[in-house]
């Protein structure tokens, strides 16, 4: 059995300010560092005696919600470019106002690119298919991965067995600081349990246990 958690990284400066995610490397807010310590503890909770391995993207954001819940789980965070947001090009650095004012295609196929110098959402899966492999048939039995919410939508197509044509159609991801818990069968069945669990992000220290298997 192999037990997969995603974490969708915590408050951002961009969430309250109205800038582009994306490639910006943003810091965490206050909330966000709290958020991302929560989550740390609840998995410190969870995970006793399991040798997780930790993977995150290495935009800022991501990286410091992963060293938070790293104190925790007594793991260094293997930091992976895989793991990176969607480039949306050269709205980087620019406000979610300016992207909208400025777009140069709208995304109606996974094939089309809002602005010509980013990655359309095929781009981007096909960036996160060898690391999604690595992970779900590597030896590592318990992995914590902190990555960002369209790229998590994009994992949780790809775990739900679904064609990158449903990108464009669907979007499988929560707010900021949402826990997932996924496993894989030892016969290759895949099992969600929780999408996006806000629970952790505001963890107060009363014990939820995880059934892994019926």
């Amino acid at each position: 059995m192999k037990h997969i958690i995603t974490v969708q990284h915590t408050q951002s400066v961009h969430h309250t300010n109205g800038m582009v995610g994306s490639w910006t490397d943003w810091d965490l807010t206050e909330l966000g560092k709290k958020q991302a310590d929560n989550i740390g503890r609840k998995l410190e909770e969870e995970l006793a005696g399991k040798n997780a391995v930790l993977y995150s993207s290495d935009l800022k954001r991501a990286k410091q919600t992963a060293e938070e819940i790293a104190k925790h789980l007594g793991r260094e965070p293997i930091f992976r470019r895989e793991l990176r947001e969607r480039n949306l090009g050269r709205c980087c650095g620019k406000t979610v106002q300016w992207l909208r004012e400025n777009m140069e295609r709208p995304e109606l196929t996974v094939d089309d690119r809002m602005f010509s110098d980013g990655e359309s959402r095929r781009d981007a899966w096909e960036r996160l298919l060898p690391f999604y492999g690595e992970i779900t048939t590597g030896d590592e039995e318990t992995v914590v991965i902190v990555s960002h919410g369209g790229i998590l939508s994009i994992w949780n197509a790809m775990f739900l067995g679904l064609p990158v044509e449903s990108c464009c159609r669907t979007e499988i991801h929560g707010p900021a600081g949402g826990v997932s818990h996924m496993f894989v069968g030892d016969d290759g069945k895949h099992r969600v349990r929780n999408i996006a669990d806000m629970s952790y992000a505001l963890f107060t220290g009363v014990s939820i246990t995880i059934i892994q298997d019926t």
